[in-house]
């Protein structure tokens, strides 16, 4: 059973929406130090471009993240927040992406979700897409603080179930000027209810302050995030990439990536299902989308109908490798999806 007893939780309240940044540490190399030494592990990259350790208060917790700023300019500077998929941690490539665009002159905010990775909260390994959505929402709300961030231009990225979450929260807060969604879980069927504008403006009434705790029968796990014998162990996800990609990434140095996950899906008046909120999201917004996604959430179709449902500007860019070969690093695709990523947020915001 989801065990959330804290009562931000029940109304959706956040702490005062202030964080603090942490010493920055050189390397002689410019490389980014990996290694977890107390609180001092961030690092610095040539030419003046920064990594900075922060951290910020979301739903009765504090989230752990590095922000990356690139080299120093007269004005102030567009960010992209930036949170990963299902029980995946900040420095399991996503830093890289976050390093791409800080190479061309944006800012990048890449924290690990509530629950997991150097982030607080408990339970530990617990996915609830709200709470997930609004630790998007608390990491605007720190953004707003920072001095070189120029607050009318602010991005949201997301990958796999992440995916889904911006499109959430591109919907319900205004303050969001452009998305980015990468093989993003949008739903493995088309909703069960309709779109229209009164099951948004509920589903926005649980983002604001709605009672998203879990129950036993909205609760999955624990148990594996991955796992080689479906038969013998099964895991929530089930496809042997995602088995290879999540031993092979999460087992490096730094991640503290744990092969563990329960997932709660707290029933709501109106379902969590991205898809809904689609017609709602007017900023610009990228769908970059795998043909041959084999995870069964982040369904072909179900990305055409939200990307038909979008109603601001929108591009869509078709991607192969699957789910997971734009998170391998380096690699000829990873290099295009951050090509086309840093084009689109350049030209956006």
């Amino acid at each position: 059973m989801a065990a959330q007893n804290e009562a931000e939780l029940v109304s959706g309240s956040a702490l005062h929406p202030v964080g603090r940044r942490l010493d920055v540490e050189r390397t002689l190399f410019g490389k980014l130090r990996l290694p977890n030494v107390g609180k001092r592990w961030v690092g610095w990259t040539r030419r003046s471009r920064v990594i900075q350790e922060v951290e910020f208060p979301s739903q009765g917790a504090v989230l752990r993240g590095l922000l990356f700023l690139p080299e120093a300019q007269a004005r102030k500077l567009p960010l992209v927040i930036m949170a990963h998929g299902t029980s995946a941690t900040m420095l399991m490539v996503m830093d890289k992406y976050a390093q791409a665009f800080q190479l061309a002159g944006l800012a990048a905010l890449a924290y690990d979700h509530r629950n997991f990775g150097r982030s607080e909260g408990q339970p530990r390994q617990e996915i609830n897409p709200w709470i997930q959505c609004r630790g998007y929402r608390d990491a605007i709300d720190f953004a707003m603080t920072l001095t070189e961030i120029d607050s009318e231009r602010v991005a949201l990225w997301g990958d796999s179930y992440s995916g889904g979450e911006v499109v959430v929260v591109g919907a319900a807060d205004q303050r969001v000027k452009a998305i980015v969604a990468q093989c993003p879980a949008l739903g493995a069927e088309p909703p069960s209810v309709e779109p229209t504008r009164a099951n948004f403006n509920i589903l926005s009434d649980i983002f604001s302050r709605g009672d998203v705790r879990g129950s036993p029968e909205t609760t999955t796990g624990p148990l594996p995030v991955v796992s080689f014998d479906q038969a013998g162990t099964p895991s929530l996800l089930k496809p042997i990439q995602a088995f290879r990609w999540f031993i092979d990434y999460g087992g490096r140095a730094g991640t503290q990536w744990m092969n563990s996950v329960t997932r709660v899906i707290p029933a709501t008046p109106v379902p969590y299902q991205p898809v809904l909120c689609a017609p709602f999201v007017t900023v610009p917004t990228l769908l970059m989308v795998a043909p041959d996604d084999e995870m069964v959430h982040a369904n072909y179709s179900v990305s055409k109908l939200a990307y038909d449902l979008l109603a601001g500007p929108k591009q869509w860019h078709d991607i192969g490798g699957g789910h997971f070969g734009l998170l391998y690093y380096p690699s000829e695709l990873f290099e295009e999806a951050s090509r086309v990523q840093t084009q689109f947020l350049a030209r956006w915001l």
